[in-house]
């Protein structure tokens, strides 16, 4: 089995910012594409920035400039720098993996933690 155990956020001030990690424990034979996605209030789960295990990024565009994703593959942790923070911003925030649990390519499967919290608000 794969865990995913996310920590950061909280309350953050407007313009403010602050880093989430997310590390991967369990069956781990590769870890592929890490991600970051976000729930808010009333709306649907949505994309915020993935990395590849080769490090090549990819961003929504109402975050870029703003965040920064990254991994550490020795760790198997993925981590979300978010920066000059806005309200609407405020979501839970989930980590997301794309793991392999043995050789076989049959062993894939797309993993969630259990989400974080970011509440944006003076």
């Amino acid at each position: 089995q794969v865990q995913l155990v996310e920590s950061g956020g909280g309350l953050v001030q407007p313009g403010g910012s602050t880093t989430l990690s997310c590390a991967a424990s369990g069956s781990l034979f590769s870890i592929d594409t890490m991600g970051w996605y976000r729930q808010a209030p009333g709306k649907q789960r949505e994309l915020v920035a993935t990395i590849s295990r080769g490090g090549v990024t990819n961003y929504a565009d109402f975050v870029k400039g703003r965040f920064t994703i990254s991994r550490d593959n020795a760790k198997n942790t993925v981590y979300l720098q978010m920066n000059s923070l806005k309200p609407e911003d405020t979501a839970v925030y989930y980590c997301n993996a794309n793991v392999r649990t043995t050789i076989s390519l049959l062993s894939r499967g797309t993993y969630w933690g259990q989400g974080t919290q970011v509440a944006v608000s003076s």
